[in-house]
């Protein structure tokens, strides 16, 4: 089980949070009912890399960003609640480590957390921080298998001794990231998170990013650049300064922030001059 620092999830909080009124048996419809709720309700997010601000991955830390004040967040900190979650009514967790394909054509670092979770007598594959691009529910851990979830399909393919994760007909390419089951410690995602949220090379450190799925609609904020994708269709606009900047992330992504919040890109990830 992964150390929280002492801390215990609120449960109930957690539930409100992710309006979730069903039920606790851990059951597979549990489970993806959870999955489910979560991950179209907490936005994914990068937001405190850009107001220069630390982001901490132990539970006390996520509970209070993520439920108490109703951020949303990334891979390390979205999974380590969902695990918490999930733990605590009994189901058994394995935290992975995975490296990112999507959008790049070189090996990446393992920087993507996901779970695998054991739910009657079968291991499913969950993961609710990979943003719009993500699973809306949990998988079983079989290869060659489509899974139909809203308007898109997802499959899990094996390559060697790793599993990857497939959307096809990604503009970006199918394959999301690569994964092997080796379970995970709580400081290889203190690294990790380290490297992904201060390293000049990281894409979080380059890009804001705020993100919203659907079973019908996905929402992808990079910089100033919107876009919406909703039933097949997509719409894209550029933001065109800093209020309105703050509008979108209230209105469509549900995060706010003070009046005059400003987002700049960190000192390290801008390149000398």
């Amino acid at each position: 089980m992964e150390a929280s620092g002492g801390s215990v999830l609120d449960l109930d909080a957690y539930f409100a949070r992710i309006g979730y009124t069903g039920e606790t048996r851990t059951t597979v419809e549990t489970l993806r009912a959870i999955h489910l709720a979560h991950g179209t309700h907490i936005p994914f997010e990068n937001l405190d890399i850009h107001l220069g601000r630390s982001i901490r991955i132990d539970l006390e830390s996520v509970q209070a960003k993520l439920v108490r004040d109703q951020r949303g967040g990334y891979c390390f900190e979205q999974n380590t609640l969902l695990a918490a979650a999930l733990e605590r009514l009994g189901f058994p967790v394995t935290r992975l480590a995975a490296r990112v394909r999507l959008g790049s054509d070189r090996v990446l670092p393992r920087t993507h957390k996901l779970l695998m979770v054991e739910a009657e007598g079968i291991s499913w594959i969950a993961d609710v921080g990979f943003g719009a691009s993500g699973l809306l529910e949990p998988i079983p851990l079989e290869a060659g298998v489509e899974h139909r979830q809203g308007d898109w399909t997802f499959q899990l393919a094996r390559e060697e001794t790793a599993w990857v994760l497939q959307c096809p007909g990604r503009p970006l390419g199918a394959d999301q990231y690569a994964f092997t089951l080796e379970p995970q410690l709580p400081i290889d995602f203190v690294l990790a998170n380290h490297y992904t949220s201060t390293h000049p090379d990281s894409r979080f450190t380059q890009t804001l990013t705020a993100q919203r799925q659907g079973l019908h609609e996905r929402l992808i904020l990079r910089n100033r650049d919107f876009t919406r994708l909703l039933d097949g269709v997509e719409t894209a606009e550029k933001i065109a300064d800093d209020a309105e900047l703050l509008r979108v992330l209230a209105q469509d992504f549900g995060l706010r922030f003070p009046a005059g919040t400003l987002f700049r890109p960190p000192v390290f990830a801008q390149p000398a001059v």
